[in-house]
C-alpha cells in the first residue's frame, strides 16, 4: 500500500468542544458550510513523514465498473479549538481536520463484504421514494424506522440522542451549533480533468455506545436535494451504526466501506432508481455483489474485447501492413453483441421506449430537413440530375444499409454541404468538356469507394489516434461558426430580395455560376452537414430580372420566424436544467425541442400568417429514380481523370467518417461495446458504390448529430461544483432502432413531397440550423476559453487547466487553436471551389503542427493538461 498525503487546502466538518460554543454564540459567528473534503492526491506521490499531529493517508487505485480511478475519504476526529483571539472576542477559531482514504472492498477476497451484504438483506431496512426533504428530516425518518423494526429493537438506547450525536453540534448549546455531519464517507473520481465528488450518494456513519449490534438503514429519495458543497444532489442516503467494541472488521467504517463500494458505481445507482419496490432493491444489491465478485472475470465477448482494444499503443509501420486485421478485430468486437442492438431498452427490465421514441422523432427532424435542403440545391446545381427526391432516396438507403451493419449505430450518416460542392464541380466539367454527367458522376464515385476500402483494408483509421482532443475542438467549433454564417447570409439573402427589392432571380452572378454554390456564400466547409443557406433557393416565380414582391413584411417575419425557432429549440433544450415539472416531462421536452421548435413556427409562418410571401424550398418531381449510370460512355481518360477527385473526396470521407466516430465513441459517453473504425469505413464504402451507379447524392457521418444522437440515447447523473452544474453520462442505450426507424420514415416523406413539406418556411430552417450550432458548442473547451477572454478572473470557472495551468499559457494556446481555426476557416470559406477540394489535406496538416510546432511554444506538462483527454 502506498502512501499519501493530500495537499490542497481542506475544506473541514467541525465537531465543537464545550469550550468554544459559548464563545462562538457571543460573537456572533456560526460556520453553516458542509465539510466535504476535496482530495486531489496523485496516485505517484510519495509518503513523506509529517511532523507531530500531521497524518498519513492511504492513496487507493480502483478498477471498478465504471472504469475511472474512484476513492473514497472519511472525516474524522473533526475539533475546534479555542484560540486566544476568539477569547477575545474577535471571532476566529482554529480548526483541526483529520481525512484519510478508504480502500474500496474487494468482493472476491474480502469474506467480509459479503457478511456485511447478508446481514443488511435479512434485516433490510429500506425506504423508497422518501419525501423529506431535509437532511434532519431523512435521518429521523431513518432511526423511527429502526425504533419500529422488532428485530431491530435496542431497549437501551435513545434515538434521539443518536441523532445529536451523527451532528458536530452533540453536547452544545443550541444557540452555539455548528450543524454538521461528523463521520461520513462519499465517492471521489479522479479522472485527467481533476477530481469530481459523486454527489448523488452520502454515507453517515456512527458509532454508539448503547447499541448492541450493527445497523444499516437505506434511503431513496423521492427527488434530489441540495445539502452543500459536495452533495448538492444526493439521491441516496445509506446510515451506517455500529457498537464501539467490535472486532476490526465490523466496525462502522468498515460496514459503510462494503456499501460505499457499491454505490461508487454509477451504473448500479441507476438501476437503484428504476427499481419499484423493496424486492427489486434487494436483487439491484446481489446483482451488484456478483458484479463486483466478478468485475475481472466471465465479461461478456463483446465486452472483454473492448477492453483489449489497443487504445493507447504507438503507432508502428507493422500495423499498416496487416492487411484486413482491422476488419476482423472490429466484426470479432461486435458481432457477439449484435443481438442486443436490437433488444436492450426493449426486452428487459431497463427499458427506454419513451426515450427511443422522442430520440426517433428528433433524428427524424435532424436528418429530413438537411436532405431537403440539399436536394433543393443539388437539383439546382446539376439541371435536375439528382433532385429532392433522389436525395430522399439515398438519404433512406444508405441509412437503412449502416444502421444495420454498421459497427457503431449510433453514428447518423448524411449528405452535406461539402458533398454538394463535389456535386456542383462535377457538373461543371461534364459541361465544360461535353461529358455525360451520370457516368462521370459514377466513376468518380467509385473512385472515391476504391481509395476507401483501400484505407480500410490498410488500416488508415489508425492515423486518428494522432488527432488529439485540441485538433477536434477546432473543427467542431469551425463547423458550429459555419452554421452561423451560412444562417446568417441566408436571413440577409431574404432582406435582399424583400426588403430591399434587389433583383435575386433570373440568372445569377457569374461568379455564382462558375465557382460554386448559389446563394451560399461559397462559405461551405468540410463537415458542415447542415449549411442550408443557399440550399433554399427562392423560386423566381416571375422570371426574368424582375424585382420580388416587395413586402418588408416578409423579411421581419423571417427574421422572427428564424430567431423563434433558436429561442424556443434552445429554451426547450435547457429545459431539463430548470426546475419546473416532472423530472421526465422535462427531458421529453428538451430531447423534442427539435421538432417541436419546427413544427411550432411552420404552422405560425404557413398559417397564421399565410396572406404573406414567405419563401419554399424548390421541388421538382422526377421521373426515375432508379437508372444506371451509363459509365461505359466514358471514355479511358475520362474515367482515369476522375480519379483524381475520388481521391481528394476519399479523403474527405476518411476524415470526417473517423473524426465523427471517435466525437461519437468519446470516452465520457460511456459506449460499451466497442469501436468499428475500419468495418464502418469499408460500408461507407459499399454503401456509396451504390449510390454513384444510381446516380444518388452520396452520404457519410454527419457532425453534429451523430454526437447529439447520443447524447439523446443517455442517462445522466448531475453535479453540483461552485455553482456550476455539471452532467455525467451514467450510461447509453446503444440501439440499431432508432436510426432504422428514423430513415424509414425520412423514406416515408417521399409521400409528403410537395406538401405539407413545402409549408416549412425558409427562415424556420435557418433558425434550426442556429440551434444545431448553439448546441454544438456545448462542452467545447476552445469555446470556454475565447470566453475567458471576456470575463473578470474570479468568474473563471473551477476547470482543471485552470487550476494546474497559468493564465498566460492558457490564452497562448487558445491563440494558437484560434490561428488553426482561422486558417480552416480561409480555406473552407474560400471563393474558389478548388481551394475547398483540398480543404482535408489542411486538416492533414494540423497534424504536425500539433506534434511539432505546439511543443516548442508550450510546455509539454501544460499541453498535456490542456489537451490530455482524446
Amino acid at each position: 500500500m502506498r502512501s499519501a498525503r493530500p495537499h490542497q487546502e481542506p475544506r473541514t466538518q467541525l465537531k465543537l468542544t464545550k469550550s468554544t460554543s459559548t464563545a462562538m454564540a457571543r460573537n456572533g459567528f456560526f460556520f453553516e458550510e458542509t465539510g466535504y473534503l476535496k482530495c486531489d492526491t496523485d496516485d505517484g506521490c510519495e509518503a513523506k513523514e509529517g511532523g507531530p499531529g500531521e497524518e498519513l493517508f492511504d492513496t487507493v487505485n480502483s478498477s471498478i465498473v465504471s472504469g475511472d480511478s474512484i476513492r473514497f475519504f472519511v472525516n474524522v476526529n473533526l475539533e475546534v479549538q479555542q484560540s486566544l483571539a476568539d477569547s477575545e472576542g474577535s471571532g476566529c477559531v482554529l480548526l483541526h481536520t483529520s481525512r484519510k482514504y478508504l480502500k474500496l472492498k474487494n468482493f472476491e477476497e474480502e469474506i467480509r463484504a459479503h457478511r456485511d451484504l447478508d446481514g443488511f438483506l435479512a434485516r433490510a431496512s429500506i425506504l423508497l421514494d422518501e419525501t423529506a426533504t431535509s437532511l434532519d428530516d431523512v435521518l429521523r425518518k431513518m432511526l423511527r424506522h429502526f425504533a419500529e423494526d422488532a428485530d431491530s429493537a435496542e431497549p437501551n438506547c435513545n434515538f434521539d440522542k443518536i441523532m445529536s450525536t451523527l451532528f458536530t453540534d452533540s453536547g452544545t448549546p443550541r444557540e452555539g451549533n455548528v450543524h454538521l455531519l461528523s463521520d461520513t464517507i462519499q465517492g471521489v473520481t479522479a479522472t485527467v480533468t481533476g477530481i469530481q465528488y459523486q454527489q448523488s450518494w452520502l454515507c453517515i456513519i456512527c458509532t454508539i455506545k448503547t447499541l448492541q449490534r450493527r445497523h444499516v438503514c437505506i434511503s431513496r429519495l423521492e427527488r434530489p436535494q441540495n445539502w452543500g458543497e459536495n452533495s448538492c444532489e444526493v439521491r441516496f442516503v445509506i446510515l451506517v451504526l455500529a457498537p464501539p467494541k467490535m472486532k476490526s472488521t465490523k466496525t462502522a467504517t468498515e460496514v459503510g466501506r462494503t456499501f460505499a463500494t457499491m454505490f461508487s458505481d454509477i451504473t448500479f445507482r441507476l438501476k437503484l432508481l428504476e427499481t419499484k419496490t423493496e424486492e427489486e432493491f434487494k436483487e439491484a444489491l446481489v446483482h451488484q455483489r456478483h458484479l463486483l465478485t466478478v468485475v475481472n472475470q466471465h465479461l461478456p465477448a463483446g465486452l472483454s474485447e473492448t477492453l483489449k482494444e489497443p487504445g493507447h499503443k504507438p503507432l508502428r509501420l507493422n500495423d499498416f501492413f496487416r492487411v484486413g486485421k482491422g476488419i476482423l478485430d472490429d466484426i470479432a468486437r461486435r458481432f457477439p453483441v449484435y443481438a442486443l442492438d436490437f433488444t436492450d431498452g426493449i426486452i428487459g427490465s431497463n427499458k427506454a421506449v419513451g426515450k427511443y421514441i422522442t430520440t426517433m422523432i428528433f433524428l427524424y427532424f435532424a436528418c429530413l430537413l438537411p436532405t431537403i435542403a440539399f436536394g433543393s440545391l443539388n437539383d439546382e446545381n446539376t439541371h435536375g440530375a439528382i433532385d429532392v427526391q433522389k436525395t430522399i432516396v439515398g438519404q433512406c438507403i444508405g441509412g437503412l444499409l449502416y444502421a444495420l451493419f454498421s459497427g457503431q449505430p449510433l453514428v447518423v450518416l448524411l449528405t452535406t454541404a461539402p458533398l454538394a460542392l463535389y456535386i456542383n464541380v462535377i457538373r461543371g466539367i461534364c459541361d465544360d468538356y461535353s461529358l455525360d454527367f451520370h457516368a462521370f458522376y459514377a466513376w468518380t464515385g467509385l473512385w472515391n469507394s476504391f481509395f476507401l476500402a483501400l484505407y480500410a483494408l490498410f488500416n488508415f483509421s489508425l492515423v486518428m489516434k494522432l488527432f488529439k482532443r485540441s485538433t477536434e475542438e477546432i473543427i467542431a467549433l469551425f463547423i458550429s461558426i459555419t452554421f452561423v454564417l451560412d444562417a446568417v447570409k441566408g436571413i440577409i439573402k431574404i432582406f435582399r430580395k424583400y426588403y430591399y427589392g434587389e433583383p435575386l432571380g433570373g440568372h445569377p452572378r457569374p461568379t455564382e455560376a462558375s465557382h460554386g454554390l448559389p446563394g451560399l456564400g461559397l462559405n461551405t466547409t468540410l463537415l458542415v452537414n447542415s449549411s442550408v443557406g443557399s440550399s433554399l433557393c427562392p423560386q423566381n416565380q416571375t422570371g426574368g430580372h424582375e424585382l420580388a414582391h416587395y413586402g418588408r413584411e416578409t423579411a421581419v417575419l423571417s427574421l422572427m420566424l428564424m430567431l423563434g425557432t433558436l429561442w424556443l429549440g434552445h429554451t426547450l433544450y435547457q429545459f431539463k436544467k430548470s426546475p419546473y415539472l416532472h423530472a421526465h416531462v422535462r427531458e421529453i421536452l428538451s430531447d423534442c425541442a427539435l421538432p417541436i421548435s419546427v413544427l411550432t413556427f411552420s404552422l405560425v409562418g404557413s398559417f397564421f400568417f399565410q396572406e404573406i410571401e414567405m419563401s419554399k424550398f424548390s421541388y421538382n418531381p422526377s421521373e426515375s429514380l432508379f437508372e444506371l449510370a451509363p459509365v461505359h460512355l466514358l471514355s479511358t481518360g475520362a474515367a482515369l481523370s476522375a480519379m483524381g477527385l475520388g481521391f481528394l473526396l476519399s479523403m474527405l470521407f476518411f476524415i470526417e467518417q473517423n473524426i465523427v466516430a471517435s466525437l461519437a465513441n468519446a470516452p465520457e459517453n460511456r459506449l460499451v461495446k466497442g469501436t468499428a473504425y475500419h468495418w464502418d469505413l469499408l460500408l461507407v464504402a459499399l454503401i456509396n458504390t451504390g449510390l454513384s451507379l444510381f446516380g444518388l447524392p452520396w452520404i457519410h457521418a454527419a457532425y453534429p448529430h451523430s454526437p447529439m444522437h447520443v447524447r439523446a440515447l443517455a442517462f445522466v447523473e448531475e453535479r453540483v461544483e461552485n455553482g456550476h452544474i455539471y452532467e455525467t453520462i451514467v450510461s447509453v442505450k446503444e440501439t440499431r432502432l432508432t436510426t432504422l426507424v428514423a430513415n424509414v420514415l425520412v423514406g416515408l416523406s417521399l409521400l409528403l413531397l410537395p406538401f405539407p413539406l413545402q409549408w416549412i418556411p425558409k427562415p424556420v430552417l435557418y433558425g434550426l440550423f442556429l440551434y444545431i450550432a448553439l448546441t454544438s458548442i456545448d462542452g467545447n473547451q476552445l469555446f470556454e476559453r475565447v470566453a475567458l477572454l471576456l470575463k473578470e478572473q474570479t468568474a473563471y470557472p473551477p476547470t482543471h487547466y485552470i487550476r494546474r495551468v497559468p493564465q498566460r499559457t492558457i490564452h497562448y494556446f487558445t491563440g494558437l487553436q484560434v490561428l488553426q481555426l482561422l486558417l480552416l476557416c480561409a480555406f473552407g470559406m474560400s471563393p474558389l471551389p478548388y481551394m475547398k477540394m483540398i480543404f482535408p489535406l489542411i486538416m492533414i496538416a494540423m497534424i504536425p503542427i500539433r506534434y511539432n510546432l505546439l511543443p516548442r511554444i508550450i510546455e509539454a506538462k501544460y499541453l498535456d493538461a490542456m489537451d490530455a483527454e482524446h
